[in-house]
């Protein structure tokens, strides 16, 4: 049984950037909200390009509702000093579907081991407060196939537990595509298998 705060995440509502300064050192911070590890290799192929003269591009991302996946990338700097404290502050927010890349352009002074770590660490919670958390839900999505007939039965049952409607087709085949919080969404697909002649596939 899926309870209704299983399928609630926080994420940012979208990009977001700050500059970070230390010791002449100067830290450009980006935090993006995304869905795949596409994405990430995307923002994170722009930015190389962008800033192709930086000295590192660090970065740490979640994805998943509770961050089953992670991964923190140090790109050069000594170990541990850079991604994990970006990641700390995601998990310290509790944002997840996120990414956030630190550009540094090394200004000739070293900053030491917890001098770098404090710096990323900035630099990451510098980007999320310069965006806006919110707070969204799991969805699944269901396709629900149905002669004309059963119109009416469908059109009840979706009028009760009130999925968004995605896409729809009425023809002798009549065809929907549905979205409905994953916490929710089990009731609908039950009434709707229980109704002569309709076919419902779920994306899970």
């Amino acid at each position: 049984m899926q309870h209704e705060t299983d399928d609630l995440y926080l994420t940012l509502e979208a990009d977001a950037e700050a500059v970070f300064k230390e010791k002449s050192s100067k830290f450009l911070a980006y935090a993006c909200p995304v869905g795949s590890e596409e994405r990430i290799r995307e923002i994170l192929d722009s930015l190389h390009k962008r800033y192709y003269d930086a000295t590192h591009h660090c970065y740490a991302w979640r994805l998943g509702a509770h961050g089953e996946q992670f991964r923190a990338n140090d790109d050069g700097e000594p170990s541990g000093t850079a991604g994990k404290p970006i990641l700390g502050q995601m998990l310290s927010y509790n944002i997840t579907n996120c990414l956030i890349v630190v550009v540094r352009y090394f200004g000739g002074t070293k900053l030491g081991v917890s001098g770098l770590i404090s710096a990323y660490r900035e630099s990451a919670r510098a980007a999320i407060e310069a965006g806006r958390i919110i707070e969204k839900t799991v969805d699944r999505t269901i396709g629900v196939l149905f002669p004309y007939i059963a119109m009416n039965d469908v059109m009840r049952i979706i009028k009760e537990e009130q999925p968004a409607i995605l896409s729809q087709s009425f023809d002798n085949l009549c065809s929907m595509r549905l979205s409905m919080r994953a916490s929710r969404a089990g009731a609908l697909v039950e009434k709707l298998k229980k109704t002569e002649g309709v076919t419902v596939e779920t994306d899970d």
